[in-house]
């Protein structure tokens, strides 16, 4: 008689045990009725009548997802290795289980050929120099196209990007020439700016004879502290111009005596 009423007893508490469902607080359950959509439940306690309502579970957490490295030819055709980070998390869990199968899976797919689509339509100076604005448009892309999924894309960053050796050392000899040409362009300015200021001295000079004399004598002191065997005998600027003169008036008077000895 007892064990009667026991066997009942024991089905319904297994019945109500696995009935009752608690969820925390960043997991949801898309609870359906017969197949058929009923709602969303949790974070908290609730009972589902086994046989009748299925559940899926879903994580509302960020998720982590690295992508696997992805060959990319660059649109001046070189071939690199990338590898990026994606960050997102499921903003409607209804739209993540009935939209998609295994959103986890998909999601991953669609970051690898979005980045494989993006960095094609880039040259190899703009993946390495403008990552933040690549990363921005992934992210960009990626958020629109998951988001009838009800995923929602929180950032992603480009991780690496492989060379093979020969393009290695074709950007080293690049980045030499480029500093070799900066080099030339610095030195070229600063003799310019050294002509400059020599032509103003030269200007100040002209004007006052007395200063040339003064910065000639200036140059033999300096010549004069260095140990070197070199004679150097010192000339007036005014005896020069004496020579000068003398040499002209010269030349003048020997014209004149030709041209009166023609007929």
């Amino acid at each position: 008689m007892l064990i009667s009423y026991l066997v009942p007893l024991v089905l319904l508490l297994m019945l109500i045990a696995a009935s009752i469902r608690i969820l925390p607080e960043y997991k949801r359950g898309v609870v359906f009725f017969l197949g058929r959509f009923q709602a969303v439940k949790g974070p908290g306690l609730f009972i589902i009548i086994p046989g009748i309502q299925k559940m899926e579970v879903v994580d509302l957490r960020v998720i982590t997802m690295d992508v696997p490295e992805q060959d990319v030819i660059s649109q001046d055709n070189v071939t690199v290795k990338v590898n990026a980070v994606l960050y997102f998390r499921v903003v409607d869990p209804e739209k993540a289980i009935i939209q998609v199968e295994h959103f986890v899976s998909a999601t991953s797919q669609l970051a690898q050929t979005t980045l494989r689509s993006v960095l094609g339509k880039h040259d190899l100076d703009e993946m390495l120099s403008e990552r933040d604005r690549l990363n921005d448009d992934i992210q960009e892309i990626i958020d629109a196209s998951a988001e009838s999924w009800g995923i929602k894309v929180a950032n992603v960053e480009i991780k690496h990007v492989d060379l093979d050796d020969s393009m290695i050392r074709a950007i080293a000899r690049q980045a030499e020439a480029e500093r070799e040409r900066r080099a030339k362009v610095i030195h070229a300015e600063g003799e310019l700016q050294a002509s400059q200021k020599l032509l103003e001295a030269a200007n100040v000079m002209s004007g006052n004879p007395t200063s040339l004399q003064l910065r000639y004598l200036q140059t033999m002191s300096d010549m004069s502290n260095k140990n070197a065997s070199t004679i150097v005998v010192p000339l007036p600027i005014d005896l020069v111009e004496a020579f000068k003169s003398m040499t002209g008036a010269g030349g003048n008077d020997n014209d004149n005596d030709n041209d009166k000895g023609n007929p």
